[in-house]
């Protein structure tokens, strides 16, 4: 059942290639065309209760299951024209693949499907979590250059939103990436950044991972030595 309402989900927009989301990396306000869409509310509490649903499975780890009413969720979202649910339910389902390790199919369900509605919306957070999005799972497929390239971009992006969180975590996700990459004097220097910003900023949330970041460095030049 998954399949069948995924399928519909994706065949709604065309392929994509990076060097699209490159040009559409400066506009976070790029206008598409026009959307206009019949809007049932029924289509609505129908995606409302699919997408409780999959949050439940996903708690409980039936992953399959969540994959197939996030799916669900998705589908009569954008039916009722409730884009913004849309993305949501997109990110969510690309999440749980992320979980299971699917990392092609976490990264199409972003690239080609849910970064381009947040762009058509012109939803500039929207396209800010779903860089964040993709530069996780990039990172976690050892994609290192374009995890790089999408934690960049959402950095920017939230310098333009002024969202100060989102542009600590990508000073974060560029952090890992180094560490990855052996660059550890480079590393540190992100990490410190992230540090000041979250104590100037008062986002205690960081902290965790910024000492989980500093002990896989020390970790890794201990063995090194």
């Amino acid at each position: 059942m998954f399949r069948v309402y995924f399928a519909v989900v994706c065949t709604l927009f065309a392929p994509s290639a990076y060097a699209q989301m490159a040009a559409l990396a400066q506009e976070p306000g790029h206008s598409g065309a026009a959307i206009t869409i019949a809007v049932s509310g029924a289509d609505e509490e129908e995606g409302n209760n699919f997408f409780l649903e999959a949050e439940k499975n996903e708690r409980k780890g039936d992953l399959n299951d969540a994959l197939t009413f996030f799916g669900k969720a998705a589908f009569e979202y954008n039916t009722s024209g409730k884009f913004n649910r849309y993305g949501v339910a997109l990110l969510r389902l690309s999440n749980v693949h992320l979980q299971m390790e699917h990392y092609i199919e976490a990264e199409q369900v972003v690239l080609n499907v849910a970064l381009k509605n947040y762009v058509r919306i012109k939803s500039g957070t929207g396209q800010m979590e779903s860089y964040s999005q993709l530069g996780r799972i990039c990172l976690a497929a050892n994609k290192l250059t374009e995890s790089l390239w999408f934690y960049t971009q959402q950095g920017m992006l939230a310098q333009q939103l002024k969202n100060k969180n989102s542009y600590i975590a990508s000073v974060l996700g560029i952090a890992k990436v180094k560490i990855k990459k052996k660059e550890y004097k480079m590393a540190i220097k992100d990490i410190n950044r992230a540090e000041l910003l979250a104590r100037n900023n008062r986002a205690g949330q960081f902290n965790d991972q910024i000492k989980e970041a500093r002990g896989i460095i020390k970790e890794k030049q201990r063995v090194k030595k």
